[in-house]
């Protein structure tokens, strides 16, 4: 609980106060972070994948979309950029972004073929750098794009994931029974899992009075994201469970590593975004 009363001050202030550079700044070293307890505990499951070239490959490639799409375009406001920086670089940041990806694929692959002389398997290696991809470091950059709509929006998924989480954690000790998912999270309870979904829906009436979009969609959104977060809780669970441990990490104290910080965040931003685009907002 003092991890999160340091850190929660800190998040928001850098998010409401900072830049948007700044944000996906922070946002990469979480990934980084975030992607190093993935594999640590792929490894411990015996499917190991190939985590520094595709740490590297991914933050990369993040960080110059997210510059050449969102970054500058925010941080001049008003200002077009692209009337401040040549074509020539427009294009360059463009086309390394590109390049970096498809580098990503061609050393991937061989990389595989590599561990396949050392007696690993190369579908390892491969299929579990590509589920880090999808489920943990894409994801996470969604933050960035709704950082660019408004800080609020950030703000939003971060309450709706906080405020759940820490009812599922006090519901569920106090009269949790009926177990939602034993085989995979025995801690886990349905009441605790009301209790996050509750409470989410009242953070979503409460953002509406802050953010213009209306109070239904605003709840339906908390909702939803509620519904999602849990379900990266317990992916990332059925991971541990696979790999038997505990935590993914120790880098917090008494929250374990970054991915057992962030699971929920990872489900509930995209599905924020998506329903925001699906709105036409």
């Amino acid at each position: 609980m003092l991890t999160a009363a340091a850190l929660i001050p800190v998040v928001v202030s850098a998010v409401w106060w900072g830049p948007t550079w700044l944000v996906a700044v922070l946002v990469a070293v979480v990934t980084v972070l975030a992607l190093n307890d993935f594999f640590a505990v792929a490894e411990k499951a015996g499917v190991p994948g190939i985590p520094t070239w595709t740490i590297v490959c991914t933050v990369f490639t993040n960080l110059l979309s997210a510059f050449y799409r969102d970054i500058w375009a925010f941080a001049f406001q008003n200002v077009r950029w692209s009337d401040l920086i040549p074509h020539f670089v427009q294009d360059l940041f463009f086309w390394v972004a590109s390049l970096s990806s498809f580098l990503f694929w061609v050393g991937v692959i061989l990389l595989a073929l590599v561990l396949r002389k050392r007696g690993l398997n190369p579908f390892a290696g491969i299929g579990t750098s590509l589920v880090g991809i999808i489920f943990v470091a894409q994801p996470l950059w969604v933050i960035v794009g709704l950082h660019v709509r408004s800080p609020k929006w950030v703000l939003f998924v971060l309450g709706v994931v906080w405020a759940g989480d820490t009812a599922a954690y006090f519901v569920g000790r106090a009269i949790g029974r009926h177990k939602l998912a034993p085989a995979i999270s025995p801690g886990k309870t349905w009441e605790g899992a009301i209790a996050n979904l509750a409470t989410s829906l009242l953070v979503g009436y409460a953002f509406s009075r802050w953010i213009q979009f209306g109070m239904w969609h605003l709840m339906t959104a908390a909702g939803l994201a509620s519904v999602a977060g849990q379900m990266g809780d317990l992916f990332e669970s059925a991971c541990k469970r696979a790999a038997g441990v505990k935590d993914s990490g120790t880098l917090l104290p008494g929250h374990g590593g970054m991915w057992d910080r962030i699971d929920a965040l990872i489900f509930a931003a995209p599905t924020v975004w998506w329903y925001l685009a699906i709105m036409g907002s």
